[in-house]
Parts: C-alpha cells; sequence; structure tokens
C-alpha cells in the first residue's frame, strides 16, 4: 500500500476523508495537504477581500482533515490572513473606503485601540476578536491606524479568534455526522435565522 493511500485513507484527528454520513465534500481536494494549503489560501483570500463566506472553508477543513487537525488549520489560516490583512492596511495598500460605514461603526474598545498602543491594545484585540459583532476586518483596520506594533497584534488575533473558531469547527464536526434528514433540518433552520434576521436589519434601517 502506497503512503499516500495509507495518509489518504487514514483517520487524520477523526477525519472522515471528502465525505461525513452521506454529505459529500466534492469542492475541496482530499488530500489531507492539498486540503490545508488550499483551508489557508482561501483564509487568507477572504481576510483580504472579505467576499467570500467563510462557513464553506470550515466544513471542507473540518469534513477532510478532522475536528482537531482541522482546527489547528483553520487557526493558521486565519492568524496568517489576519497578519496580511494588518500590513496592506498599514502600507496603505486596503484603504479606509474598504468599510465605507467605518464612520457610522461608533464602538467605545475601536475608538480606544485607534490611540492607543502597548498591552491595552493587546488586551483590546483580544477582546475584540471574541466579540461576535464587531467585524473582523474593521479590528484589523483600527489595529492597523494605531500604535499597535505587528507581533502584538498577530499574537492577540489568533489568541482571540480561537474560541469562535474552536465553536464553529466543533459545531460543522457534529452536524456533519448527523444523519440527512438532521442535517437538512438544521440547514433549513440556519437558512430561516438568516432571512429573519436580514428582514430584521432591513426594517431597522428604514426607521
Amino acid at each position: 500500500m502506497s503512503t499516500y493511500k495509507q495518509f489518504g485513507e487514514s483517520d487524520i484527528s477523526g477525519g472522515i476523508k471528502n465525505k461525513v454520513g452521506d454529505f459529500s465534500i466534492d469542492w475541496f481536494p482530499t488530500h489531507p495537504f492539498l486540503t490545508a494549503l488550499v483551508s489557508i489560501f482561501l483564509n487568507v483570500l477572504i481576510a483580504i477581500t472579505g467576499i467570500l463566506p467563510s462557513a464553506f472553508i470550515t466544513v471542507g477543513t473540518v469534513g477532510i482533515l478532522g475536528f482537531r487537525l482541522g482546527l489547528v488549520i483553520l487557526i493558521i489560516g486565519e492568524a496568517i490572513g489576519a497578519m496580511v490583512s494588518f500590513i496592506l492596511y498599514r502600507k496603505g495598500v486596503h484603504k479606509l473606503s474598504t468599510y465605507p460605514d467605518i464612520k457610522k461603526f461608533d464602538n467605545k474598545l475601536l475608538r480606544r485601540l485607534k490611540s492607543t498602543g502597548g498591552a491595552e491594545a493587546f488586551f483590546i484585540v483580544i477582546l475584540l476578536r471574541v466579540l461576535p459583532f464587531v467585524p473582523s476586518g474593521l479590528v484589523t483596520l483600527t489595529a492597523a491606524i494605531s500604535k499597535m506594533n505587528f507581533l502584538h497584534f498577530s499574537i492577540a488575533s489568533t489568541i482571540g479568534k480561537i474560541p469562535a473558531l474552536y465553536i464553529e469547527a466543533f459545531t460543522v464536526f457534529q452536524v456533519l455526522n448527523l444523519k440527512t434528514e438532521w442535517k437538512l433540518g438544521f440547514i433549513i433552520s440556519v437558512l430561516l435565522i438568516i432571512i429573519l434576521y436580514l428582514l430584521w436589519k432591513s426594517l431597522i434601517g428604514k426607521k
């Protein structure tokens, strides 16, 4: 048996290759090493552009690599993506126009981060990463135009991302192992929640 076959067919940290139950993951490479590279690349792309949803990356990564290894790869991808974005913002490659509503997004922690540095900025970034209602790119942008240095931002950003990534990866892993009817029910429920949220946001915006 070849090394590739042994590696590809083994249970990698609880992984299930390109199928979990009857859920097929056809749009991700099945080789673990390629899966890791694609996952990291897509996470960096999302961090820079913000045009792709990250959920499908989590599904592909965890579905093939399993929960533990998949989580590690997701953390690496998120960390590199944040660091690349930070550098681009600081060098002026990304402009403030990336977030046209930045002035409308009033947050005390963001204002504080913009004018501080050192240990205080470090812990503010961790807190902002943990908070679900503050856009990730906005935190990176604010840190980039603050007095915070690259190393402190990289460490704080990665630490702050771990709780959310853990919950997301664990949830996806559990859902992928559900029976088909439960998966469909879960997907429909999520779609309904998203639709209701968008409707609520639209109604609030009209007031």
